[in-house]
């Protein structure tokens, strides 16, 4: 099935949205992610155990959390999750809308919002699925972790305030037009 994303737009989760945004999740970890959990149905289960409409109601109004959702033409297809610490939780798409930047629409605000709360780096756990996206958005390899759920994730961060120093003392590229504080 493909979806073609002909307007997008990006605000800000409501708990209204959780049952939708949990169809986004369970189908983008069932259909997108084989490669992590290889149909195993015990990480599967594992994976999945949280990912309910209350569960995620739960997480979209919790007030340490950052929550968007991406629609085209008022359905949601697309789902990100920032906490207060700094950590991508949740990026996850339709699997029939891949490829077509909502992906990168969702990271963009996500870093913003980072930006905009004083985080310095962003980090998050990525499945084998999504290393390619991140790493391409210049996210650094920072070595392998095992999931709760049994699945081998890459952890990822990027450097987003402008005054850091890279271990050599050159200055960090900026990423984002953020004020360093």
């Amino acid at each position: 099935m493909s979806l073609e994303i002909r307007s997008l737009e990006i605000r800000v989760a409501a708990s209204t949205d959780a049952d939708a945004a949990c169809t986004v999740l369970r189908r983008s970890i069932t259909e997108c992610c084989d490669l992590d959990h290889k149909n195993d149905p015990a990480i599967l289960d594992a994976w999945l155990g949280n990912k309910t409409p209350q569960m995620v109601a739960n997480w979209f109004s919790s007030p340490t959390n950052f929550s968007l959702v991406a629609l085209s033409e008022g359905l949601v297809v697309g789902v990100a999750l920032l906490t207060g610490a700094g950590k991508l939780a949740l990026c996850y798409l339709l699997p029939e809308a891949r490829g077509q930047g909502v992906g990168k629409a969702l990271l963009a605000r996500m870093e913003e919002q980072a930006c905009s709360w004083g985080v310095k780096a962003l980090q998050l756990h990525s499945t084998a699925t999504g290393q390619e996206f991140f790493a391409k958005r210049g996210y650094v390899d920072a070595g392998k972790v095992r999931s709760p759920y049994g699945v081998e994730t890459v952890f990822f961060w990027k450097q987003l305030d402008a005054g850091a120093e890279a271990p050599d003392g050159s200055k960090r590229k900026r990423f984002c037009n953020c004020n360093p504080v």
